[in-house]
């Protein structure tokens, strides 16, 4: 799971404009309040996504990445509905993320748009820029 974290913040920061990778390393997945899970197939992990829990009504997904050899094949819309049931679960009433801009992102906005997620405001410290949008869930 390290390497798919490690490659996951080498190609975030690769594809986004200086100061607008805001991927979790290591040390950020395992602060508290974040929760991570990992889908395995085949005895290795094909994709990896987080949850930061702000407070009793906000949660933010993090660090959404499918290993290059297991894209398209399920993995990241088992994860994200993983998350989105485990947030109504826990009683958290809006799910929102911050993503970029771009052929290398249309996959992923897809699939959450394809969930309900909608672009809205800047939340929590995050600023709209023409490169990043945020994408909010309400949960029912």
């Amino acid at each position: 799971m390290i390497a798919l974290i490690t490659y996951h913040q080498q190609q975030m920061i690769a594809g986004s404009p200086p100061g607008h990778s805001f991927a979790l390393d290591l040390s950020g997945l395992r602060a508290e309040g974040v929760t991570v899970w990992a889908v395995h197939r085949e005895g290795v992990v094909a994709a990896i996504g987080a949850l930061h829990r702000f407070d009793k009504n906000l949660g933010e997904i993090k660090s959404m990445r499918t290993h290059p050899e297991h894209l398209r094949q399920g993995c990241a819309a088992a994860l994200l509905d993983t998350i989105i049931a485990h947030a109504r679960a826990t009683g958290l009433t809006r799910l929102s993320l911050e993503t970029g801009s771009g052929d290398a992102f249309e996959p992923a906005l897809a699939l959450y748009r394809s969930r309900g997620f909608e672009n809205g405001p800047a939340f929590a410290d995050y600023t709209l820029s023409p490169f990043n949008q945020c994408l909010h869930l309400s949960i029912d």
